[in-house]
């Protein structure tokens, strides 16, 4: 069959295909939100899942709703094409690879990471992270900014946080500004077909019903994982703009408000998280493994998606209202603003709990130089691990 447009569109698909093609995808997924345009080829130029236009308005949604958007998209894409389980098969598939790696990562970390040959190899990534994050700011802030209030706005969360307020206050204050400075109106291109509505709003309510019943259980069984998953939920529920937006309020919460690891460790995760082909906040498995073991690794990684999730699920069926409204777009550019600057200063942290020489800070600085001319995040790491290992 096809779309208005002329453009054929494929029949429904399994939910065992959808899983196990963005299964294939998420093997190979390293450079996050870079992945998209693979997406894209995949679900629309190959499989027919879905038509251009919807393909592109649900990436400006995913963009604008909390989440790691490479994962969004994949959720998306598997909505679009099967429903709610469709949407279920497809976030699993594309995420569960980094999650396996993660996983296996943090158990030879929590056994090797005092040996002498590791210990020299994360003094070195510890400058790269810094670079990474640094490199990431950037980038994000080309992407956001479009006039001088875009700047202000993300000096002023940086300030904000600096003085120790908590980001999540920096984060509304800046939605609240967003409002009454940002002029720029959002560009509509057309309207995105919306989803089958029969026995929708049912398979919503059962979908936030299941996920309210894991943390009744955890609440009632194991009161610790409880706080992580907690943690974790609350995390993502603010992580406009990617992934890398989760990473202030992740390090806040977890080295500067619970002091449940140190900075270093911390770093150490973001680090290991850069080798999967995952999101920056698989670091979540990272932190829930070394707190609980693998449950814990379970249970945070769970945790860390899950919100995000449940927006797109609930939302996509006011997908043109709410990209059409000015003042969404607004509040959510003024949020975008904040993340720019809460990772300046995020930026600056990190690099405190660096002991910074001479070798360190050129590896820093040429990762960082890497990182702009766009070489792949892994292959950053991979060298810095063979370059710390040779002049540490």
């Amino acid at each position: 069959m096809s779309d208005s447009g002329g453009q054929e569109v494929a029949e429904r698909p399994s939910l065992i295909r959808l899983f196990t093609t963005f299964l294939a995808m998420g093997a190979t997924a390293f450079g996050g939100a870079a992945m998209v345009p693979h997406i894209q080829r995949v679900a629309v130029d190959d499989k027919h899942w879905l038509d251009n236009q919807s393909f592109n308005d649900g990436v400006a949604f995913c963009q604008a709703i909390p989440g790691a958007t490479s994962m969004q998209v994949s959720a998306y894409v598997g909505l679009r094409a099967a429903g709610i389980a469709g949407a279920v098969a497809a976030f699993v598939g594309f995420g569960l690879p980094a999650f396996v790696l993660m996983m296996i990562l943090s158990a030879l970390y929590a056994r090797m990471h005092a040996m002498p040959g590791v210990v020299t190899a994360f003094g070195g990534l510890q400058a790269i992270i810094v670079a990474i994050v640094a490199a990431a700011t950037v980038s994000f802030g080309r992407t956001t900014f479009r006039d001088g209030w875009y700047g202000l706005l993300a000096l002023l969360a940086a300030c904000l946080y600096g003085l120790r307020l908590h980001p999540v206050l920096a984060i509304v204050v800046t939605a609240v500004l967003g409002l009454l400075v940002i002029r720029e109106s959002p560009r509509r291109e057309g309207r995105a077909a919306a989803p089958n509505r029969v026995h929708y709003a049912r398979s919503v309510a059962l979908l936030f019903l299941t996920s309210a019943a894991v943390f009744v259980l955890l609440f009632l069984v194991q009161r610790r994982l409880f706080h992580l998953a907690a943690l974790m939920f609350r995390i993502d529920l603010v992580a406009f703009g990617g992934g890398f937006a989760a990473l202030p309020i992740m390090f806040h919460s977890i080295v500067e408000d619970r002091s449940w690891m140190d900075g270093a460790t911390f770093l150490n995760g973001i680090a290991l998280g850069q080798l999967t082909p995952g999101p920056i906040v698989i670091t979540a498995g990272f932190v829930g493994y070394l707190l609980d073991g693998p449950v814990g690794g379970i249970v945070a990684t769970y945790s860390v998606f899950l919100p995000s999730f449940l927006i797109l699920i609930a939302l996509v069926p006011y997908l043109d209202t709410l990209r059409g409204s000015p003042y969404f777009h607004r509040a959510t550019s003024g949020v975008l603003c904040s993340f720019v600057g809460l990772l300046l200063a995020v930026t600056v942290i990190l690099a405190s709990h660096v002991p910074w020489d001479l070798q360190r800070a050129l590896l820093a600085g040429g990762a960082f130089v890497a990182l702009l001319l766009e070489v792949k995040i892994p292959w950053v790491v991979l060298t810095g691990i063979v370059i710390s290992l040779i002049v540490l």
